[in-house]
């Protein structure tokens, strides 16, 4: 079932209004207040929806104010049934140290159409479109998931780009990816950007190889099912963490999730720009108002656009 195309600037302004309050603490040096200046709008502005929006994806998995929680209930809980992914701000650290690629985003979807996972890691392997149906596989060698993606796309292994989060829990990757003679596009922080660099008209990798967050693998997985894109991702979870899962209704804890068991059916996915970014512009202080600029996907219909909006201070 498609969700109704109205909802789409609303969710929008969610992600704006988030935006402008953690742009008042871009260089400040303080990860916890721009945190704070993005959730406190976002709420707002979700609890004035006429939907019952349900967080599975947040910040947190039980009452911890000022996040949004997993389980949190949103909207005026008159309307249809959503499930939220949000990040308020993805990109802490970048809106702290001023750098680029901070944002807000939020992902929605009908009531049981968005996977459930704790806020814990994820190993992911992501690719673009056009591709054969889950062509990659996290239990394959490096080696030969390279030589696979090679393959399909018509280049030698040696051409391909990877985008891996520097991190020395991945330094095998480096080491195999740096043996094949793979281009290797590092980022520091921010795997949501890092894994949709593999989608758009000239994508700048052909690959995103890394573990990060889990909440970040569901929400880039709903941008890339807009675009037919794939993703494999496993939750990493140690005993406290499989104990969570279960409670989240997960029962096989080395289940590998395609982007078909993450995102089941229509998405809305907005990334509003915080700080200058390769999904958006960030936010503009023009005097006496803001200018945001927000990344738009609607998978059913086929929205794919950069809106453009002022705000009076």
């Amino acid at each position: 079932m498609s969700i109704d195309p109205k909802f789409l600037n609303l969710f929008v302004k969610a992600t704006e209004k988030a935006a402008i309050g953690a742009s008042k603490f871009i260089g400040k040096k303080d990860k916890i207040a721009a945190d704070k200046g993005a959730v406190d709008p976002m709420r707002r502005e979700l609890n004035k929806i006429n939907m019952e929006g349900t967080i599975v994806i947040g910040e947190g998995e039980m009452d911890e104010a000022p996040m949004l929680y997993i389980g949190e209930r949103l909207g005026t809980l008159n309307g249809p049934k959503f499930d939220i992914a949000v990040d308020p701000l993805e990109g802490t650290k970048f809106t702290a140290n001023n750098q680029p690629n901070a944002f807000s985003v939020i992902a929605v979807a009908n009531k049981g159409d968005l996977l459930k996972a704790p806020d814990t890691y994820m190993e992911k392997i992501a690719i673009g479109n056009n591709l054969p149906e889950n062509l990659l596989d996290l239990d394959f060698k490096i080696e030969k998931n390279f030589r696979l993606l090679a393959d399909a796309k018509g280049k030698k292994v040696s051409d391909l780009n990877a985008c891996v989060m520097k991190r020395p829990r991945h330094d095998y990757i480096i080491k195999e990816l740096d043996r094949l003679n793979v281009k290797i596009n590092f980022i520091t922080d921010g795997d949501i950007a890092g894994v949709l660099s593999v989608i758009g008209s000239d994508p700048k990798n052909d690959i995103y190889y890394s573990t990060g967050g889990g909440p970040e693998g569901v929400l880039a997985a709903a941008a890339l099912s807009c675009y037919g894109g794939q993703i494999q991702g496993r939750l990493v979870l140690d005993d406290d963490e499989k104990i969570r899962a279960k409670k989240l209704g997960i029962k096989d804890f080395k289940k590998k999730y395609n982007i078909n068991d993450i995102i089941k059916g229509d998405v809305i996915f907005c990334a509003t720009g915080v700080t200058d970014g390769d999904l958006a512009k960030g936010v503009k202080d023009l005097g006496n108002e803001y200018e945001v600029n927000t990344f738009v996907l609607h998978k059913n219909k086929k929205v794919n656009k950069i809106i453009t909006n002022i705000y009076n201070k």
